[in-house]
């Protein structure tokens, strides 16, 4: 492995080491195991069945599969690189996979005959590095929708119906804010739209908090600034400049902070990098609403006493409602000690064999159009409603969809973010402050 790569990746790891030294992940991995790392324990089921069906199509191969928590998964990773003991294959995230593939630690995958009209539209596209070759084959994807709660709607005065017809603005917040406010109730039991309501004093937030957002803000403010018509890069993908100093972004910034202010979004206290954060405050009634992923449907749905409800994003500037669509893959690392094995496993992973038998578990959407009717199949089973998740990808008339920016040092982009819009959500300061951290990015791009 070449000393950039080891000293780069020291530098990613520095930057997310919180707990332990990496594990010997690549421990057993040999000529009749492939290593398989994942981070989901949801999933870890749905995938031994995986495992156990490819077995049994490959005789005398075996797959060996480490369930990790989000927080320790990629700082194990990471450090794994370092020493020489990273597994075979990995779930890969489309944040991570820009820094991953300019450091040459992830193989090729040209030669698994991946078709890109096999998933749904995007998912395997996104994949390519800047050299054109494929590094990760499609495994699911998940949009961002409203989670409610339908007692607290209720007791609002607020319907269904209602919450799927909202818009908004940076303005006023246009219906969005009108209804946030509605939902939000001081201690004394006034509500955020009536006179008197005590904005420090809140009992009930209208919103929950789901973090500064960082510099993607998949679930806080992306929905919002997409819909206003705005880009994270100057391209599509592999951007070489930034554009958080884009007036549209900053005015997004402003406003949907500034319903903290206000008292209607939860405040930045509240928020915790523990697991699940804006499920507790609705589970909690703490907050009536939440924006959050597909990921998360069974973990609200799941939640005691909780009676959820789930509406699709508000209709913006642009006319239309935005979701990032992202889509997560299996990768191979290039000294996979089973490279043959691997590729195998992947390939398989992407089979609408593999990825049947997942959607039937219900907890994620996978990326073939097959499994993903399986997985709709089986929330239907469950009672669980999740038109609000699909919509987006089949109605491109009234939504707009888009990815986590791809680009080269993603790390020091997350790093000089992270603190910047914490500052902006903790401590008002005023979103044009981020023209000098875009400035600062654009920089470490530029080099």
């Amino acid at each position: 492995m070449r000393l950039r790569t080891v000293t780069a990746l020291a530098g990613a790891l520095a930057l997310s080491l919180a707990t332990g030294c990496a594990q010997q992940g690549a421990a057993g991995s040999g000529a009749n195991t492939v290593t398989y790392w994942l981070w989901d324990a949801n999933q870890l089921p749905a995938y031994r069945a995986c495992a156990k069906d490819f077995e049994r199509r490959n005789p005398g191969l075996k797959v060996k599969i480490t369930q990790m928590g989000w927080a320790d998964y990629w700082t194990k990773l990471t450090a794994s690189f370092i020493a020489g003991t990273e597994p075979d294959v990995f779930t890969d995230h489309i944040q991570k996979f820009g820094q991953f593939a300019d450091l040459k630690v992830l193989e090729p995958l040209d030669d698994l005959g991946i078709d890109d009209s096999a998933y749904q539209p995007g998912l395997a596209a996104n994949w390519t590095g800047q050299d054109g070759r494929r590094y990760g084959a499609p495994k699911d994807w998940d949009t961002i929708a409203l989670f409610y709660n339908r007692q607290m709607v209720k007791e609002a005065g607020l319907t269904a119906a209602e919450l799927n017809d909202l818009s908004w603005n940076p303005e006023d917040g246009g219906t969005f804010e009108k209804a946030v406010a509605r939902l939000t109730v001081d201690r004394n039991g006034r509500r955020g739209d009536e006179k008197g309501f005590d904005k420090n004093n809140v009992k009930v937030y209208g919103l929950a908090t789901g973090g500064a957002g960082d510099s993607d803000g998949q679930s806080t403010w992306s929905p919002f600034t997409a819909s206003a018509g705005w880009h994270y890069t100057d391209k599509a993908r592999w951007g070489s400049e930034y554009r958080y100093d884009d007036p549209t972004f900053q005015s997004v910034i402003d406003w949907y902070f500034g319903l903290a202010k206000k008292g209607y979004l939860a405040p930045f206290t509240d928020y915790t990098d523990g697991a699940n954060p804006a499920v507790a405050q609705l589970a909690s009634g703490k907050a009536a609403t939440s924006l959050d992923g597909a990921w998360m449907i069974s973990t609200y749905y799941g939640s005691k006493g909780l009676k959820v409800g789930t509406a699709v994003t508000p209709v913006g500037p642009t006319g239309k409602r935005a979701t990032m669509l992202n889509g997560l893959a299996d990768s191979v690392t290039s000294n996979a000690r089973n490279k043959e094995g691997a590729k195998k496993w992947v390939r398989y992973l992407a089979s609408d064999a593999c990825q049947r038998t997942v959607g039937g578990y219900g907890i994620v959407f996978p990326a073939t159009p097959e499994g993903t009717r399986a997985a709709v199949a089986a929330y239907e089973k469950k009672g669980i409603d999740v038109s609000a998740f699909t919509e987006p990808v089949t109605d491109k008339k009234n939504f707009t969809t888009f990815s986590f920016p791809v680009t080269d040092y993603a790390a020091d982009v997350f790093a000089l973010m992270r603190p910047a819009m914490q500052d902006v959500y903790a401590n008002g300061a005023p979103a044009s402050d981020l023209t000098e951290t875009n400035e600062q990015i654009n920089f470490i791009l530029g080099q």
